[in-house]
């Protein structure tokens, strides 16, 4: 086996954890965040150089209107101040998604976030915001066709943020065995691992599991 060398983590459970707390859902958003923190601090510690969380995707649109507003106020209230701490350690952060339906404010944010990290070099923490995998790959096929041929290598040429390697881990929490559309192109050949913890209980300890299960693993890549 080798490296694991980029983690994909489908943040999944906020609001079931949430609602067994007795608490608001958005209580779920904003525990969720504490958990990043802890996974990333691991994931640097043991070596991995890319961690991708799955936060909101293209259809997290259809939740409540008081939900996602309170996760855009999220996101504009804490993406700034994240991004400088992650400075402070020589962390990276991109996020990869759509544009579309994300208020100015919150795109120059995201803008102003990733000029704070681009020249670090320690581990790259990627948030798949605004994402879905197959509107990824269509954008990306998009381009490709108006500079001429469409093929494998010019619409990987062309994903978001396309210096991110491949997954070679999956992880998703709160017991759901499925990957809702998260990264398609770059986890055609990852392992994958689901977890009963709601991503709220998720800490840096996980990431020692996360890579001995990583380890025990053969990967084929077809052959």
């Amino acid at each position: 086996m080798g490296e694991l060398k980029h983690l994909g983590v489908i943040a999944d459970g906020n609001r079931r954890w949430a609602k067994e707390q007795g608490l608001p859902s958005i209580e779920g958003h904003r525990a969720g965040l504490k958990s990043i923190e802890k996974m990333v601090e691991a994931a640097a510690k043991a070596g991995i150089s890319y961690i991708t969380f799955y936060v909101f995707s293209t259809e997290n649109w259809g939740r409540s209107e008081k939900e996602v507003s309170y996760i855009m106020k999220l996101a504009e209230t804490k993406l700034l101040n994240y991004a400088e701490k992650l400075a402070k350690n020589n962390a990276k952060m991109v996020i990869l998604g759509s544009k579309n339906r994300v208020s100015p404010k919150l795109a120059s944010m995201i803008e102003r976030a990733e000029k704070v990290t681009e020249d670090c070099t320690g581990i790259t923490v990627g948030f798949c915001f605004n994402y879905g995998g197959e509107v990824e790959i269509a954008d990306a096929a998009t381009i490709a066709a108006s500079e001429g041929d469409i093929t494998p290598e010019t619409i990987r040429k062309h994903l978001y943020h396309s210096e991110i390697p491949d997954v070679d881990m999956v992880v998703r929490t709160s017991g759901e065995e499925r990957i809702s559309g998260f990264m398609l192109w770059r986890a055609s050949y990852a392992e994958f691992m689901f977890v009963k913890k709601y991503f709220p209980e998720m800490s840096g300890d996980d990431i020692d599991d996360i890579m001995k299960e990583y380890e025990s693993r053969s990967r084929r890549f077809g052959k």
